[in-house]
């Protein structure tokens, strides 16, 4: 099989190499992460539930399905897919963040396969699963067409991939750029680059053109009040997530 196309863009990498610490912290870098994680997994494990047909109310319901956390950082996800008894493989391109999360999975009695790698590499390996999370990647890719493809090679045929991103909007430019970044200043300034956001419609349309099916999709909204996130809908004009299926 000829090598897959990297997507690693090394500029992304560099920034992500530089917070590798803080995963773990919920009042540093990635305290916008931390407060979102809720929604997501909520989120992620209902999608699952859903697609596989599992009680998410008894013991280890999601054992015997193979999950990729892809961009996985320091495991703020992989740790909650292995407690509901899933195998959990986790990789990032950012090669400091491995040991912060084999670190953390470990003092936390978890057993999650963690490697740096891409997800070209991994399906060059052939590699395949029944979920793929695929949650704030694809904005930092240097082609993102050809990063969901490789999502869609991962994937084993009725397997699910769940995708999160951020919008591109006046809106997106505001809250994800200036207010975090800027004024919040919960993310170093430069974490985003407003141009690499992705509209709901581009991202339907590269997952279609991947050979994958869109089943849902849905806004992640942030409310100032009560300090929390909340899923939406109908307001996908900031961050947003999408379930999409590879044909069986």
């Amino acid at each position: 099989m000829q090598s897959a196309q990297n997507t690693i863009d090394d500029a992304e990498i560099a920034k992500f190499q530089a917070m590798a610490a803080e995963w773990w912290n919920p009042d540093g870098m990635f305290k916008p992460l931390h407060m979102l994680n809720p929604c997501r997994l909520d989120y992620i494990t209902s999608q699952i539930a859903a697609e596989f047909d599992r009680d998410l109310s008894g013991d280890a319901p999601f054992a015997g399905l193979r999950i990729l956390d892809i961009g996985c950082g320091g495991g703020l996800l992989s740790e909650p897919m292995a407690r509901l008894g899933a195998d959990v493989v986790g990789a990032d391109a950012a090669e400091r963040n491995i040991p912060v999360a084999r670190l953390h999975a470990e003092q936390s009695g978890l057993t999650i396969d963690y490697r740096h790698t891409s997800a070209e590499a991994l399906a060059d390996a052939g590699e395949q699963f029944d979920v793929v999370l695929n949650m704030e990647v694809v904005e930092h890719v240097s082609d993102p067409q050809a990063y969901i493809n490789a999502c869609h090679a991962l994937l084993k045929p009725g397997g699910l991939m769940v995708c999160s991103t951020i919008n591109r909007n006046p809106k997106s430019f505001a809250m994800a750029i200036v207010g975090a970044e800027y004024i919040m200043r919960w993310l170093p300034k430069g974490t985003h680059e407003w141009s690499k956001f992705i509209t709901p419609d581009e991202l339907y349309k590269l997952i279609e053109n991947a050979g994958l099916d869109p089943v849902d999709r849905k806004g992640f909204v942030f409310n100032p009040i009560s300090w929390s996130w909340r899923l939406s809908d109908r307001d996908l004009s900031v961050n947003y997530v999408t379930a999409s299926v590879r044909r069986a």
